[in-house]
C-alpha cells in the first residue's frame, strides 16, 4: 500500500535512497503567477557547482512541453522554471535523471552550510596528509635507499588512503555521478589524474621502485579543493544578501477582524483584503492602504529618500517603517507578490547575471585538467611506441603530471588578491569577493546614490548660532520628545542639565511636537500647522521647521545633509582616470541638482525606485559600459548587485553591506578611486603571474616529455615557479597610490537655502 500523496511520484536520490517527490499539487501551489498564465516554480539544486552543470539543466528543462525558460542561479544554487498550461511539466524527475536532486526551494527553511564544513574538513585532512608526504619524499630524494625507502613509500601510501578516501571523495562522488548519467564535468578529469598518480605510485611502492608520486596526488587534491572551498565561500555571501534582505520583512501583523477580534498572524497567512494594525515603530509587513491614521513613514528602503513621509488615509503603502503613529491599513497584496519580495527576486536576478562572470583564473584553470591529461597520456602513448617499455612510459608521463602542478597557477590570483586586500584594508577598505579587485579595474562608468553616499544622511542644523540660546535650548528638549530625524539634529542642542519641565508633551505625526507650560503652547514642527497666526507666504512660506509659542514663530530651523569628506576630489580623480561618472536617487529633481551642482556631476537621474536604480544600470551596461555602483541605502541592494562591482560604505544598511563588493570604513569617499589604483596594478600582476606560471609549463614540460626530468627536478621546478609568482605579487606592498587632486570646499553658504530639508 502506498503512503504517497496522491500525484506523487517515486525516485532515487544521489545515494540510491527512494524519496518521494511533490506533487503536482504541491508544486502548483509553490509557484508563482506571472500573469498571461505564465507560472514560475523554484527549485533548490544543491549538487550544482559549473559552468557544466548550468548548461546541462538549462537545455534539459528547455526541452520539456510547456516550459519557457529555465535559469540556473549558481549563487543561490537555484533554478527559475518558467511554464505555461494546466499540466505540471516534469522537471524534478527530469533533473533527477541527470544525477541532480531537486527539491522545492523553502525560504523559511535556514539549515547550516553543510558543504561548507565538508570542504573546510578535506581541506585540512589534504593539507595535513601532503605536508606529512612531503616531509618522507624529502628524506627519498635525499638519499634514502633499500628498506629505507620502501618503509617511507609504505608510509606514504598509508597517509594518502584516508586523504583520497575523504578529502577527495568530493571529485570522486561527483564525476561517479557524472559518469553514471552518461555526461561529463570538471570533476571527472580530476579524479582521473588523482587516482592514476597514486595507482601507479602504489605500483612502484610494490615493486621496490625508486620513486613514488603520492605527494603529487595528495598536493594536488589540496590545492584544488583550497580553490573550491574559496569559490563556495563568495557565492554563500551572495546567498547571505538575498537572506539579510527577506529577514527585514515583519514576521507577521495584528489583524483586525469584522467582529472586532484581533489576532496575531504570520505574514505568510496574511490575505488580500484583511485589514492590519500598524504600531509606531513597526514595519509594514505587505503592500496596503491606509484607511485610517497618519504618521509619519520612513521610505529610505523604498525610495532612497532620507526626509519622512507624512502619510493620510487613502495613501498606499509597502515596506516602509511606521515612525511617529498608529496606523490600519488594508493588506493589498500576499507576503510573496509584496514590494519586499520583488527586492529579492530583483537581487536574485542580479546575482544570477553576476555569476556568469569568469574570473581570469577560472578561464586558465578550465583548461588545466584537460590540457595536462591529455599531454600526459600523448606522452606515454608516444614512450611505448619508441622504446616498447610501459614502465618507463608510465614514469614519464607522472612526471609530466608532477612538474605541471598547478602550485603557480593556482597561486597566480589568489597572492595578488590577499596582499591588494591587505593593502586596501591598511587604507580602511574591506575586500569581500575574490574576483572584486578584476572587476573594478575594468571598469569604465561610476554610478553614485545621493542621499548617505555622496551625502552622509544625517541632517544638521546650520543656522543654531543664529537662534537665541534660550529657545534653542527649549526646542531641544521638546524635540527629545521625538524620533523624527530632524528632531534628533535639534536635541543634539539641548542644554546640559537645563531640562524643561512642561505639563504635557504630545507629537502629532506628520505635523510636529507640541508642549503646554504655564498656560502657553509651544509647537516645533511643520511652518503652517505650529505657526497658526504667523503669515505664511513670506520667507520659506512653503514649508521649513519652526518654534511658536501660541501660534507666533519664534525661531527657525534651517537643516543641511553635509557632503561626505573629499567627495569633490574623489570624483575629480575618477574623471582624471578616464571614468565618467553619473548620479542616481530616490530625492527629488532639485535636492539631486544642487548637490550635483555643487560636485559637478553631469548626468543624474531622480525620483527613482529601486527597480529603476536597477534598470538603469541595465541600460548602462547593454550599451557597453561596465558600471560600478556606489550606493549605501536598501533601496541600492538590487542596482548594488546588478552592477559589474559595487562599493558601499560601512554605515550602509547590512543587506547593503553583504551585497557590495566593497566596504570602505571611512567617511571619505576617496576610497572610491584608491580601491580603482590598487585594482589596476593588482590586475597588472595577476596577468603577469598567469604569464610566468604559462611560459613555466610552456618550458618545463618539453623538458619532461623527452624524459630528462626527475622527481626531484620536478619539485625544485614547481616550488621556484611558485616562489616566482609570490615575490612578483609582493611588488604590490609597495605600491603607492595616487594622491587625490585637492579641489576648493564647496561655499556652503550659498546652498545652505538649497541644501536645506524642509520637514
Amino acid at each position: 500500500m502506498s503512503c504517497c500523496a496522491p500525484g506523487a511520484e517515486m525516485a532515487l536520490d544521489l545515494n540510491g535512497a527512494t524519496s518521494v517527490l511533490p506533487s503536482s499539487q504541491e508544486i502548483r501551489l509553490a509557484s508563482r503567477s506571472l500573469g498571461d498564465d505564465l507560472r514560475q516554480t523554484d527549485l533548490s539544486v544543491p549538487t550544482v557547482h559549473c559552468a557544466a552543470c548550468i548548461q546541462t539543466i538549462e537545455a534539459a528543462l528547455g526541452r520539456l512541453d510547456h516550459v519557457e525558460s529555465a535559469r540556473v542561479n549558481l549563487s543561490t544554487k537555484r533554478v527559475a522554471v518558467r511554464w505555461r498550461g494546466d499540466e505540471v511539466p516534469p522537471f524534478i524527475a527530469a533533473l533527477g535523471r541527470l544525477g541532480y536532486d531537486a527539491h522545492l526551494f523553502a525560504p523559511e527553511i535556514d539549515d547550516k552550510d553543510k558543504t561548507l564544513a565538508e570542504l573546510i574538513r578535506a581541506v585540512a585532512v589534504a593539507g595535513f596528509a601532503a605536508g606529512n608526504i612531503m616531509l618522507l619524499s624529502v628524506s627519498v630524494w635525499s638519499g634514502a635507499e633499500g628498506a629505507t625507502r620502501d618503509l617511507f613509500h609504505w608510509v606514504s601510501a598509508l597517509i594518502a588512503i584516508p586523504a583520497l578516501a575523504f578529502a577527495g571523495g568530493i571529485f570522486f562522488r561527483s564525476a561517479w555521478n557524472a559518469l553514471r548519467h552518461g555526461r561529463m564535468n570538471m570533476d571527472v578529469p580530476i579524479a582521473v589524474g588523482v587516482s592514476l598518480a597514486y595507482a601507479m605510485s602504489l605500483y612502484e611502492t610494490i615493486n621496490h621502485g625508486d620513486h613514488a608520486y603520492f605527494d603529487a596526488s595528495v598536493s594536488l587534491l589540496f590545492f584544488l579543493l583550497i580553490g573550491r572551498t574559496l569559490d563556495h565561500v563568495m557565492r554563500e555571501r551572495a546567498r547571505t544578501a538575498v537572506k539579510g534582505l527577506s529577514q527585514l520583512a515583519a514576521r507577521g501583523a495584528m489583524v483586525l477582524r469584522g467582529d472586532g477580534a484581533r489576532d496575531y498572524l504570520p505574514v505568510g497567512e496574511i490575505e488580500p483584503g484583511m485589514r492590519l494594525l500598524i504600531a509606531a515603530g513597526e514595519r509594514i509587513p505587505v503592500d496596503g492602504k491606509i484607511i485610517q491614521g497618519t504618521s509619519d513613514l520612513d521610505c529610505s528602503l523604498a525610495s532612497g529618500e532620507s526626509t519622512p513621509k507624512n502619510v493620510a488615509p487613502g495613501e498606499a503603502v509597502q515596506g516602509v517603517l511606521n515612525l511617529t503613529g498608529p496606523l490600519t491599513i488594508e493588506a493589498t497584496a500576499a507576503a510573496k507578490d509584496s514590494f519586499l519580495a520583488e527586492m529579492v527576486r530583483l537581487m536574485e536576478a542580479a546575482e544570477g547575471g553576476r555569476a556568469q562572470y569568469r574570473r581570469i583564473a577560472d578561464r586558465v584553470s578550465a583548461l588545466y585538467a584537460p590540457v595536462v591529461h591529455l599531454t600526459a597520456f600523448v606522452t606515454f602513448l608516444g614512450w611505448i611506441a619508441a622504446t616498447g617499455d610501459w614502465h618507463r612510459a608510465m614514469t614519464i608521463a607522472i612526471a609530466v603530471l608532477i612538474i605541471t602542478c598547478p602550485c603557480a597557477l593556482g597561486l597566480a590570483v589568489p597572492i595578488v588578491q590577499v596582499v591588494a586586500a591587505r593593502r586596501l584594508f591598511e587604507n580602511g577598505i574591506m575586500v569581500k569577493d575574490g574576483s572584486a579587485m578584476e572587476r573594478l579595474a575594468t571598469m569604465n562608468t561610476a554610478v553614485f546614490d545621493k542621499t548617505g553616499t555622496l551625502t552622509l544622511g544625517q541632517p544638521r542644523l546650520v543656522n543654531a548660532s543664529s537662534i537665541d540660546p534660550a529657545v534653542l535650548a527649549i526646542a531641544a528638549d521638546m524635540a527629545a520628545h521625538s524620533r523624527h530625524p530632524f528632531s534628533k539634529a535639534i536635541a543634539g542642542f539641548a542644554a546640559a542639565g537645563g531640562q524643561h519641565k512642561f505639563d504635557a508633551v504630545t507629537e502629532h505625526p506628520g505635523f510636529g511636537i507640541e508642549a503646554t507650560v504655564a498656560g502657553s503652547i509651544w509647537r516645533l514642527g511643520r511652518r503652517r500647522w505650529a505657526g497658526w497666526k504667523a503669515r505664511t507666504d513670506g520667507e520659506s512660506g512653503h514649508g521649513g521647521t519652526v518654534l511658536t509659542k501660541d501660534g507666533g514663530i519664534v525661531a527657525s530651523f534651517v537643516f543641511e545633509d553635509a557632503l561626505r569628506a573629499d567627495a569633490g576630489a574623489a570624483l575629480a580623480q575618477l574623471n582624471d582616470a578616464g571614468i565618467s561618472v553619473e548620479m542616481l536617487s530616490g530625492d527629488t529633481a532639485d535636492a539631486c541638482g544642487d548637490v550635483a551642482g555643487i560636485l559637478g556631476i553631469d548626468r543624474f537621474v531622480s525620483a527613482l525606485l529601486p527597480s529603476g536604480k536597477a534598470e538603469r544600470i541595465e541600460v548602462l551596461t547593454k550599451a557597453g559600459h561596465k558600471v560600478l555602483m556606489v550606493g549605501d541605502g536598501l533601496n541600492d541592494t538590487p542596482a548594488l548587485g546588478a552592477a559589474h562591482v559595487s562599493i558601499a560604505p560601512a554605515t550602509a544598511a547590512d543587506i547593503g553591506r553583504n551585497a557590495a563588493d566593497f566596504v570602505f570604513l571611512r567617511e571619505s569617499l576617496s576610497a572610491v578611486p584608491l580601491a580603482l589604483d590598487v585594482s589596476r596594478k593588482a590586475g597588472r600582476l595577476i596577468r603577469q603571474n598567469i604569464a610566468i606560471a604559462i611560459i613555466y609549463n610552456a618550458v618545463a614540460v618539453p623538458i619532461a616529455i623527452l624524459g630528462h626530468v626527475t622527481p626531484l627536478i620536478a619539485a625544485i621546478a614547481m616550488s621556484a615557479s611558485s616562489l616566482l609568482v609570490i615575490g612578483n605579487a609582493s611588488r604590490l606592498q609597495g605600491f603607492v597610490p595616487d594622491e587625490p587632486r585637492r579641489t576648493a570646499p564647496p561655499d556652503r553658504r550659498s546652498h545652505t537655502g538649497t541644501l536645506a530639508q524642509p520637514s
